[in-house]
């Protein structure tokens, strides 16, 4: 998780962090993550990958609502 900021569950901080590698793998960024690190990505390259972040928990989210 980024510096300052916390998950609203508690003790999903882990699940989240493997979430956005995993995102960051499928936009092909893993390389420059790994060349660059976090701190130096662009802007536009953090909010790809939070928005798809985003996306894949509320897909996740419905589906586990339509489940119930």
């Amino acid at each position: 998780m980024a510096e300052g900021k916390k998950p609203v569950e508690p003790g999903s901080e882990e699940a989240l962090d493997d979430l956005k590698e995993e995102v960051a793998e499928d936009l092909g960024l893993d390389d420059d993550i790994r060349e660059r690190g976090w701190g130096n990505m662009t802007t536009r390259e953090v909010g790809k990958i939070g928005g798809n972040m985003v996306r894949r928990l509320v897909k996740s989210a419905e589906q586990q609502m339509s489940k119930e």
